[in-house]
């Protein structure tokens, strides 16, 4: 092969602009960034929402207990990059959530959970601090959870919902990224819930099938 001749080439960090010379020229800082400690998104087009115990009704198997408790309590939250519009084709968002320890009964604190609108949809979560599940289950309502710590990658493929369980004793933060259209099914989950839940037995996460 023949030998690369001329100037050197030099690596360039998109985003710290005072660092370049001259060469740089041109370039543009992007409008948004990333904390590599905890996934959070910053600058524009990022959007923030938060969801508390008064705001999962329904979600915990012992509805009493959940009354019971301060409806203010945030649960968790959830912080997205959306360059695009919602709906758009071929593109990306990026988002981190933040899911607080705690329980109500023998649950874990947990999101309401989802599948895509476009059920063919797929999507990538990855751990960023903390120890949780990730409770999946099919459209034959087949359900499995797979342990997220900070460096696991979770691929989630189209036709399945998905949810985020602390099982820990800190902050979860996990990450993710899906395509603009997928869109969010709540309301199947509203109705027909998971068919396994993960409870704390005996200081252990467990799945449990609903009625078990």
């Amino acid at each position: 092969m023949r030998a690369l001749r001329g100037r050197a080439p030099r690596v360039v960090y998109v985003g710290m602009l005072e660092h370049l010379d001259s060469d740089a020229a041109g370039l543009q800082a992007p409008g948004a960034r990333v904390d590599l400690a905890n996934g959070a998104p910053s600058g524009s087009s990022v959007v923030n929402s938060e969801r508390t115990v008064g705001d999962l009704a329904g979600i915990f198997e012992n509805e009493p207990a959940r009354q019971a408790m301060d409806q203010s309590q945030v649960v968790y939250r959830v912080s997205a990059h959306l360059p695009v519009s919602d709906g758009t084709e071929a593109g990306l968002f990026y988002g981190a959530s933040y899911l607080e320890p705690g329980r109500v009964g023998d649950e874990y604190f947990m999101t309401k959970g989802h599948f895509h609108q476009k059920r063919h949809a797929a999507e990538y979560y990855w751990g960023i601090r903390g120890d949780g599940v990730l409770l999946l289950m099919d459209e034959q309502r087949r359900c499995w959870g797979e342990r997220v710590t900070p460096g696991s990658l979770h691929y989630i493929p189209g036709n399945v919902a998905h949810r985020l369980v602390n099982v820990g004793d800190e902050t979860l933060a996990v990450g993710a990224c899906w395509p603009s259209d997928a869109g969010h099914d709540y309301a199947t989950i509203a109705e027909l819930g998971f068919s396994s839940r993960i409870k704390c037995v005996d200081g252990v996460p467990e799945l449990a099938p609903v009625g078990a």
